[in-house]
């Protein structure tokens, strides 16, 4: 009979122990939200290992010309988009186009299609992929030989 009897008031206390009530003030204070803050991206900033400076001309030999585009800023997370375009001075023409996404710092973008004795500009864009206004523009002019 006690066996019996204990075996019921173990069964009852739990039902008896969560009924209780902590007692106390029963409102609750709402979180105030936090409010997300924005990170400023880097400006995109960048360098080309062969960039003769203004006024200059690099002279290619053959008709293909390597450029690292190193992108000196902190890359987007999404990172970047690196577009290279060639044109020839004297028409305008269009001699090498080329968009590379990239998330390093050095790219390596082969320039090809060069004709001898045309005097071409190149122009190298980088531009963030999260931000389209955080762009950088360099260009400079070759010509093969």
């Amino acid at each position: 009979m006690i066996i019996k009897t204990l075996k019921y008031f173990l069964v009852v206390i739990p039902f008896i122990l969560s009924s209780c009530s902590k007692g106390g003030d029963s409102t609750t204070t709402p979180k105030t939200p936090t409010t997300p803050v924005p990170t400023v991206e880097a400006t995109v900033a960048f360098s080309i290992n062969v960039d003769p400076g203004a006024g200059n001309i690099l002279a290619v030999i053959g008709t293909s010309q390597a450029i690292i585009v190193k992108v000196s800023s902190a890359i987007p997370t999404a990172g970047v988009t690196i577009a290279t375009t060639v044109t020839k001075d004297a028409d305008g023409t269009s001699v090498f186009t080329n968009s590379t996404p990239s998330l390093t710092a050095d790219n390596t973008i082969n320039i090809t299609g060069l004709t001898s004795g045309a005097l071409c500009t190149v122009k190298v864009d980088v531009t963030s992929k999260s931000t389209a206004t955080n762009t950088k523009s360099l260009s400079f002019k070759l010509a093969a030989k």
